[in-house]
């Protein structure tokens, strides 16, 4: 059994070599342990620390391409290197690195395909208050729309089955978190969490420089994905509302004409009426449509699934 922690990292000299001291080197269960380093561009000695501090690979992106990406190219290269369980953790050293074997013990157990951290079930030293409500919000939106009773969605201390990784598919650019819990629930993966401690950080936060415009991408990669999964739910829930007001702003005119034969005061309600009948049944339609390319890129994922499992089964 192989453990590979990938870390993302980003202008980090001053904790990734503290980050991976901190990460044990032998656990029960477990037969090897790597250190994989993802340096996203940075302009700083991150790699060069990295390496001097014991990180067993250290893959250099050429540019700043973000955490979502650093996090995929992550897994990317663990299952190359054979990994049977890969944690994340960040590089601010925020998270501790020797809670990691009581994170993938719900895996070893056989209990778990992805493991979360997290923190709201654990301790927090320090959480600037805008960033703890955003937390809250961006968690109890993830757990409506994914169903799963979610404490921390943003938690980047997490856990994963090989298994779970090569049925997970990272598509947004910008970050990781919500979407592979909703995508990990749609796949019916058993998620798990587990509480951990969470340090404050020293210095400036590299992926949540705004907290508006973080709320904004974070949201419409909730939505995206969402609708990847459920589209046939929204469209008909949408449609079914706007085909409904046209059906009660016609009442209106219906009533008129059956107390009176006229329709000559209402006639702009009348075509509002048309309008939004119209418009609700084409709704409804595009998401049945909708819901046929979900089907076909179910089976594309499926595909997607076995020609990667063939192809790392042989590393």
């Amino acid at each position: 059994m192989k453990l590979v922690v990938s870390i993302p990292a980003y202008n980090e000299e001053e904790t990734i070599g503290l980050v991976i001291k901190e990460i044990p080197r032998s656990i029960e269960g477990i037969d090897s342990i790597e250190v994989l380093i993802i340096d996203d561009g940075s302009t700083d000695k991150t790699a060069e620390v990295a390496k001097s501090a014991g990180a067993d690979k250290v893959v250099s992106l050429k540019n700043n391409q973000g955490l979502s990406l650093a996090f995929r190219k992550g897994l990317e290269t663990a299952l190359k290197l054979g990994a049977d369980i890969i944690v994340n953790i960040d590089a601010d050293r925020q998270y501790n690195g020797k809670e990691i074997p009581r994170l993938i013990k719900p895996i070893l157990d056989g209990k778990a395909d992805i493991v979360l951290g997290s923190r709201f079930k654990g301790w927090i030293e320090y959480m600037p208050f805008h960033k703890k409500v955003g937390n809250k919000i961006a968690t109890w939106v993830t757990k409506f729309i994914s169903g799963y009773p979610v404490s921390d969605s943003q938690t980047g201390f997490r856990a994963f089955t090989k298994e779970a990784v090569l049925r997970l598919n990272v598509l947004s650019n910008y970050t990781y978190v919500q979407e592979t819990i909703i995508q990990a629930v749609n796949k019916n993966l058993t998620i798990v969490e587990v509480p951990v401690q969470f340090r404050k950080r020293e210095g400036k936060s590299r992926l949540i420089e705004n907290i508006f415009i973080y709320a904004k991408k974070a949201g419409i990669t909730i939505l995206r994905t969402y609708l990847n999964y459920k589209p046939l739910r929204v469209f008909l829930y949408l449609g079914g509302f706007v085909f409904l007001c046209g059906v009660a702003t016609g009442s209106f005119v219906l009533i008129h004409y059956l107390q009176t034969g006229y329709v000559a005061p209402h006639y702009p309600t009348t075509v509002l009426t048309a309008v939004l009948i119209i418009i609700g049944f084409q709704i409804i339609v595009l998401g049945l449509l909708a819901d046929l390319i979900n089907t076909n890129r179910r089976l594309e994922e499926d595909i997607l699934y076995r020609l990667k499992k063939n192809e790392y089964s042989k590393k």
